[in-house]
């Protein structure tokens, strides 16, 4: 067809569109982020009519892939690492129920915690729901897999995982496309118990998924990413998987003088690596993340192998791999560190000058300091939790999408006098509501501060599900009137925001604040265009 210059994110959107997609959900979360962006741009994807608007969370996103899967057509959910747990309901069900459609689900890792609260290795969920894993190592690879993807989820009836990382998604290659494909036609399942997981019908489909792992092996052996390469150094061997394959031959521009097996389909293709290992007294796993292939392989081999990896310290454990790593692990000297001037350096994030959430740390830090032995801060995952960092200090935990609300209130329950939620409008939406709702039910003595800029600020101004809706959502839930507010952010309000949250913090039930004052980000883009 043609060629082009692509982000990974990007090839993996352009492949699903030319594979026939019919519909992508996704809740946006770094580095998964550019997929949905881009089939929102496309278009061909405006021309065709492709589903591509923000889901409230992932949860919600995979239910809508599958419904989607379930009525015949081709769906995507694509999430970061951390938003699988927030899935991990519907796709480890959806392993069970199986597909009509097909489905692929894009898990986007972020090793080194870029931009996420943990280092989680999407791969071990995709291994526990005992279905298809992908894993590319260029982005022609992530393009192509899509394709196959589709096809062997339909072929098998299987949702199918997609697993990338993050210096997959956001770096750029050349990829080759190939011909478009129709969106396939509305089709259901002609059995009518496949969906219905009540315990006599899921025990059955839970058979029919666990008759399919030979099919998924076979799929595997055959798989064109899982290529084994002799080499006539057999001191050694490698297993490199994904991105981290890259990483290996980048050291050896003219081949690897030692066996290489190349990881990027599972389960892991057995008899491969048992090739592999009858050639090989040491073995070596390349892989990004937790160390999955390293164990699998204390299992398929006995003792007579040497395994390294993460596990025995010749990479480090944390933190993304890089050529480097890869290169000290090889033999080769370690390169030196160079000094970063001044002047470039990197330097810590900060709330954009201007934004709302300045004038409400500004407030709350004045309130603070009055209950400082009474009161603590409950943070939660935004461009907001910057809070946390100088000159605000305002903010005593974040710990996932929606805890600072069920945080607060355990706090209350505990005996703290003025506990203290900060979340932001597509946050609240995303996980908050259900936390308020118990909050309210136990009239538990917390303030919740949402703080609404009209859009999913951390991940480039999204749409939020929230947007318009917020009053009517606390008041559905239970929130008192005389103790729900809405107010603008600023400079000239600084007093009033004050007052406001020193009377609220004496409130002896739930308070809800909401300080409106749109990003001035999306502002600026807005006026822009």
């Amino acid at each position: 067809m043609n060629n082009s210059l692509l982000l990974g994110d990007e090839a993996i959107a352009q492949a699903a569109l030319d594979a026939g997609l019919s519909g992508v959900y996704a809740y946006p979360g770094t580095p998964s982020t550019e997929i949905t962006e881009y089939i929102q741009a496309s278009p061909t994807a405006k021309q065709r009519g492709v589903h591509s608007r923000w889901s409230t969370n992932e949860k919600t996103a995979m239910e809508a892939a599958l419904g989607m899967a379930f009525a015949g057509k081709r769906a995507m959910v694509c999430m970061k690492h951390v938003g699988v747990n927030v899935a991990a309901d519907a796709f480890m069900n959806a392993a069970v129920t199986g597909v009509v459609g097909g489905l692929v689900f894009v898990a986007a890792d972020d090793p080194s915690m870029h931009s996420s609260q943990n280092e989680q290795d999407s791969r071990y969920y995709g291994q526990f729901a005992l279905i298809p894993i992908f894993e590319p190592s260029n982005q022609q690879e992530a393009y192509d897999m899509v394709f196959d993807a589709f096809d062997l989820s339909e072929a098998l009836g299987t949702p199918v995982m997609l697993r990338i990382t993050t210096r997959l998604a956001h770096s750029r290659a050349g990829v080759t496309r190939r011909a478009e494909r129709k969106e396939n036609d509305l089709r259901f399942s002609t059995n009518p118990s496949q969906f219905v997981l009540l315990p006599a019908n899921a025990r059955k489909q839970y058979n029919a998924l666990l008759a399919k792992q030979t099919l998924f092996q076979e799929a595997s052996a055959k798989a064109t990413s899982n290529k084994y390469t002799p080499g006539a150094d057999r001191s050694k061997g490698f297993l490199a998987a994904g991105i981290a394959y890259n990483y290996l031959m980048e050291h050896f521009p003219n081949g690897c003088p030692h066996p290489v097996l190349k990881i990027g389909q599972y389960p892991l293709p057995i008899e491969a690596v048992k090739t592999l290992a009858a050639d090989c007294d040491e073995l070596v796993v390349l892989e990004e993340g937790y160390p999955l292939i390293e164990e699998a392989l204390t299992g398929l081999l006995d003792s007579r192998w040497v395994i390294r990896g993460r596990i025995d310290g010749l990479l480090p454990r944390t933190g993304e791999l890089n050529p480097d790593h890869v290169g000290v692990a090889l033999g080769f000297p370690a390169v030196t560190e160079v000094e970063v001037p001044e002047q470039v350096r990197m330097r810590p994030p900060s709330l954009c000058t201007g934004c709302g959430h300045r004038d409400v740390f500004e407030a709350l830090q004045v309130v603070y300091k009055e209950k400082a032995d009474e009161c603590r801060i409950f943070g939660d995952i935004g461009c907001y939790t910057l809070g946390y960092l100088p000159p605000f200090r305002a903010m005593h935990a974040c710990v996932d999408m929606g805890a600072s609300i069920t945080m607060a209130k355990g706090a209350a329950d505990a005996g703290l006098k003025y506990p203290v939620a900060v979340i932001g409008d597509s946050t609240f939406t995303h996980s908050g509501m259900t936390s308020l709702l118990d909050a309210i039910n136990d009239r538990s003595c917390i303030t919740v501060i949402i703080s609404d800029n009209e859009t999913t600020g951390m991940t480039g101004g999204q749409q939020s599900a929230g947007t318009g809706k917020l009053e009517a959502i606390c008041q559905g839930l239970g929130v008192e009137p005389d103790h729900l507010h809405v107010l603008v952010p600023l400079k000239k309000n600084f007093d009033q925001m004050v007052d406001l949250l020193r009377r609220e913090m004496a409130y002896d039930g739930v308070s809800v604040i909401i300080p409106r004052r749109e990003c001035i980000q999306t502002l600026s883009r807005k006026k822009r265009s």
